[in-house]
């Protein structure tokens, strides 16, 4: 007998413990979620948060400052932006 009353008392307590629900107004006034890390990326899908960015003269996403210790080049945005901007070299035969 004593279960047949504990049964009901204890789910009225899970309900009444139970966060609220929103109602769609609340959730349309909500932040939005915050950007997904690595989800930045561009027209070439380059990361930029990770360092990135499209080299037309390699074809590829490179770190700037590996792509300058790579090729012995300066680390500057001019030295890399110059070596990028290079038509690619043409295959050896």
């Amino acid at each position: 007998m004593r279960l047949a009353l504990l049964i009901p008392a204890l789910c009225a307590l899970l309900v009444a413990c139970a966060p609220p629900s929103t109602t769609p107004a609340e959730s349309a006034a909500a932040p939005p979620a915050p950007a997904q890390v690595g989800g930045d990326r561009d027209e070439h899908g380059c990361i930029g948060s990770a360092g990135y960015q499209w080299c037309a003269r390699s074809q590829r996403c490179e770190r700037p400052w590996e792509l300058a210790q790579a090729q012995g080049l300066a680390n500057t945005a001019e030295a890399i932006d110059a070596w990028c901007a290079a038509p690619p070299r043409p295959a050896r035969p």
